[in-house]
């Protein structure tokens, strides 16, 4: 019996040592609070470099600097089904830059397309240019300003709108409300969809009345489910449009293999793809906030 004992402890000790030397080879790069997050880089043994915005928390873009086909984050790799409605994208735009992961593998394999990418935070751009390899060119440009004002003053049209600017317990309220996404809607070219990346009600008390308010501006809304993932993508169209998710899943498919990517996304369409009105779902439409009057 003692031997025994002796031996678990052996194996637990082990096992315990394994995890401290894996967690030994992740070091820092950087450390900095910004006026917005704490933004911490790591990196790991394989050369694989990670984005947080606060220590302990969620990881916001895992990257390999000279290969933005090796996408870690399952999220990141749901996103890109929203080419699946719109094969040829024109101009794309998207809010939430974290790493650069999702902007720069869209214009390793969309070279053509014009990609604008907003993010409030500059010590988030200096840091995604410095560490993440994300790089700026005559098509892709990178703003630093708040995604709301940039999207009202906004007189470009896109054909694809990537929301990506939430975290399981960060959600900027202005960039979720109804008039937001009636701006969204606004700026799309016709055919044009919205793409969004939320946390499932698990971490998000917010999750049913985003859905709710996307319901209340858009005609048509489908959700991703992600595997693997709290992460729920959010697909807003401005016209009826009824999917079948098996032909959704063809169409995702073959532009995977057109377009030489690492990854299908039809497989992605194939597990957790299905239209919003099939939830249930408790909340309310979210509205801009209206500050009281001052007292005179």
């Amino acid at each position: 019996m003692f031997r025994r004992k002796r031996l678990l402890l052996v194996v637990l000790l082990a096992v315990a040592a394994a995890c401290f030397a894996s967690l030994g080879q992740e070091k820092i790069l950087y450390e900095r609070q910004s006026a917005y997050n704490t933004i911490l880089v790591t990196e790991d043994g394989r050369g694989m470099r990670t984005l947080y915005f606060e220590r302990g928390g969620v990881r916001q873009s895992v990257v390999k600097p000279d290969d933005p086909d090796l996408i870690e984050l399952a999220y990141a790799r749901a996103m890109p089904v929203g080419l699946a409605f719109v094969e040829e994208p024109r101009r794309v735009l998207i809010i939430g830059l974290g790493g650069g992961t999702i902007p720069s593998f869209l214009h390793k394999h969309y070279p053509q397309t014009i990609i604008d990418v907003v993010d409030i935070d500059p010590e988030v751009v200096a840091v995604a240019k410095q560490f993440f390899g994300f790089r700026e060119d005559a098509l892709m440009k990178a703003y630093v300003q708040d995604g709301r004002r940039f999207v009202e003053r906004c007189r470009s049209r896109y054909d694809i709108v990537f929301l990506d600017a939430f975290g399981p317990d960060s959600i900027p309220y202005h960039l979720a409300t109804r008039e937001f996404l009636t701006a969204v809607r606004g700026i799309l070219a016709p055919g044009g969809i919205v793409v969004g990346n939320v946390w499932s009600r698990s971490s998000n008390r917010l999750y049913d009345s985003m859905i709710l308010t996307y319901q209340d501006v858009f005609e048509a809304v489908y959700i991703l489910d992600v595997r693997g993932a709290g992460n729920k993508i959010i697909f807003g169209l401005p016209r009826a449009q009824p999917v079948d998710r098996l032909e959704l899943a063809r169409r995702a498919s073959r532009i995977s293999r057109t377009r030489r990517f690492p990854f299908d996304m039809g497989e992605a369409v194939l597990y957790g793809f299905h239209a919003a009105a099939e939830e249930i779902l408790r909340g309310t439409v979210l509205r801009d906030r209206v500050e009281a009057p001052s007292p005179r």
